[in-house]
């Protein structure tokens, strides 16, 4: 490898990070004789039950096939869903410690619900919520989730300026269908960009830190090539129906503006819809949402030297590395890796998970999606997994995150 080679690989540097507002000072709000305020942001006292649901999904046609219309019919559908949605996405400006961000939202009910990032609202002590048409007001963050990077804003207006974006069924989602994201990128309000659905079930790190000094997973998460820049967090990403099928979170990028800002380069994540419908309730009602815990480290990817030094049978499934110790995968007897291999932090000899309550497991991806769509902590479920060559099926109790 030449010097000139060395060098553009040390500079090439891939990170993941947050789609949220970039940050900015506001002298009017914090002077340098008036010190930002540390006031904890509160969390409103709602009237409503725990049983809450969501309206269901409605029942529609197929999204539309654009790649088979003429210009004018592909122009058509994409500005009529624009006028039908753009009423419903808001811009979020937050003050906060460190000064302020920007951010995005969208109805979800007609009680003034808005869905935004919990990253956008981090440290909240203003929130400011800007509706296309003109109208803005303040906003109250009544809940927030680390797990999923989720939060809800609370804001009191008329019913009849509301209007709420559906929900619609993510699972149902294919890879090459096309979507597009309504959000506030850099502060450009109601901002429509349009892409495809490039991956389902990816995972990314969780807000949430675990007592050890690692993150949790969150998982269950859409990859698309719809460009996603700072601001476009917690704005809605919609199937060609006009239903949310995700929201916003993150980008993937190689690079930094002149600012300092992440340079999109096509690969953004977003949380998904089916995971909205079941943290959302629970946020409107309670203020947070418990997780159902495993207590297992795992890889996402094993390359084949990796299987092989590891002796797996098999080239699927869940390798784990570690069992917390305590945890309900501790005291169902599951086993962690114990034997050194020439991989740092990839120990030899631990149980690989194959399937869970019948349904194939291909990856830890697999495991973890199936758990945070289906599962709530108490829940019982049955493992298989293969430990010596052997295969067999482990019944346990499901934890809450710590």
């Amino acid at each position: 490898m030449n010097k000139k080679t060395i060098l553009l690989a040390s500079l090439i540097i891939l990170l993941t990070t947050a789609a949220c507002g970039f940050t900015f000072q506001i002298p009017r709000f914090f002077g340098e004789e008036s010190p930002a305020p540390t006031v904890e942001v509160q969390r409103a006292t709602l009237p409503v039950s725990p049983q809450i649901t969501l309206p269901a999904v409605p029942t529609l046609s197929a999204p539309p096939d654009i790649s088979a219309l003429s210009y004018a019919e592909r122009d058509a559908v994409l500005t009529s869903l624009y006028e039908r949605v753009s009423p419903g996405v808001v811009s979020l400006l937050v003050e906060n410690g460190q000064g302020g961000s920007t951010g995005s939202g969208f109805v979800i009910d007609r009680q003034g619900h808005i869905v935004t990032n919990y990253h956008v609202v981090e440290g909240a002590t203003d929130v400011e919520v800007d509706f296309l048409f003109g109208l803005k007001v303040r906003g109250k963050v009544i809940g927030t989730d680390l797990d999923s990077d989720l939060a809800v804003v609370k804001v009191d207006v008329p019913e009849d300026v509301l209007v709420p974006l559906p929900l619609g069924d993510s699972d149902q989602l294919k890879v090459g269908q096309t979507v597009v994201a309504i959000g506030n990128p850099f502060q450009l309000n109601g901002t429509m960009t349009l892409g495809i659905v490039s991956a389902k079930g990816r995972t990314l790190e969780s807000l949430r830190q675990a007592e050890s000094g690692s993150f949790f997973t969150a998982g269950d998460i859409i990859q698309t090539d719809a460009a996603i820049n700072p601001g476009n967090s917690g704005g809605p990403l919609l199937n060609l129906n006009g239903e949310v099928i995700g929201v916003n979170r993150a980008i993937r990028t190689t690079g930094t503006t002149i600012t300092g800002d992440p340079v999109n380069s096509g690969i953004g994540f977003s949380i998904s819809s089916n995971i909205v419908r079941r943290v959302v309730p629970e946020l409107i009602a309670t203020g947070k949402y418990d997780y159902p815990y495993l207590g297992i480290s795992s890889r996402s990817n094993l390359t084949l030297r990796m299987i092989e030094e590891l002796g797996l049978p098999r080239q699927t499934g869940a390798y784990i590395t570690a069992v917390t110790p305590g945890s309900p995968a501790d005291r169902a007897g599951l086993r962690g890796g114990s034997r050194p291999t020439s991989f740092t932090g990839l120990p030899a000899g631990g149980d690989l998970i194959v399937a869970i309550d019948g349904q194939p497991v291909m990856t830890f991806d697999d495991l973890l999606s199936y758990l945070i769509k289906n599962k709530q902590p108490g829940d019982k479920v049955t493992l298989t997994i293969v430990r010596d060559g052997q295969e067999k099926e482990v019944d346990l109790t499901l934890g809450k995150r710590p």
